[in-house]
């Protein structure tokens, strides 16, 4: 039943994302001194929710049918970064301020999943 409320597949598809993305950066972390490492980075999250393949039912011709649902898959990509003289491009700084905003998104996804919990128990008549 909940996996079915947008809002809570959206907050799921958000931490997911997050934590994709958190290995991605802790592997250029620990590869930031191997030579000839590229650094990586996964798509952003607006991009590969909007690709998901829900497809919405339109029972009327002004309806919107276009998908906005979850399902799409993160893919990694190589920034193109200023590569070091050893063929590395992994800057540990661009890293750290990769994690503080992943960071923020994973407590953005964890406070959506709480309103949308409290609004469930509300309409159910228990408090928050």
């Amino acid at each position: 039943m909940f996996e079915r409320i947008e809002l809570i597949g959206m907050a799921r598809a958000m931490t997911d994302h997050a934590a994709q993305r958190q290995k991605v950066v802790a592997g250029n972390i620990a590869n930031a001194d191997t030579p000839g490492f590229q650094a990586r980075d996964v798509t952003p999250f607006s991009e590969t929710y909007r690709k998901g393949g829900v497809a919405l039912r339109g029972t009327d011709p002004r309806h919107i049918t276009s998908p906005f649902g979850a399902g799409g898959q993160a893919r990694v990509t190589v920034d193109d970064a200023q590569p070091s003289p050893n063929g590395n491009s992994v800057s540990i700084e661009a890293e750290m301020v990769k994690t503080a905003q992943l960071r923020g998104e994973h407590e953005l996804s964890v406070g959506i999943y709480r309103s949308a919990l409290d609004i469930l128990r509300t309409s159910i008549g228990r408090r928050a």
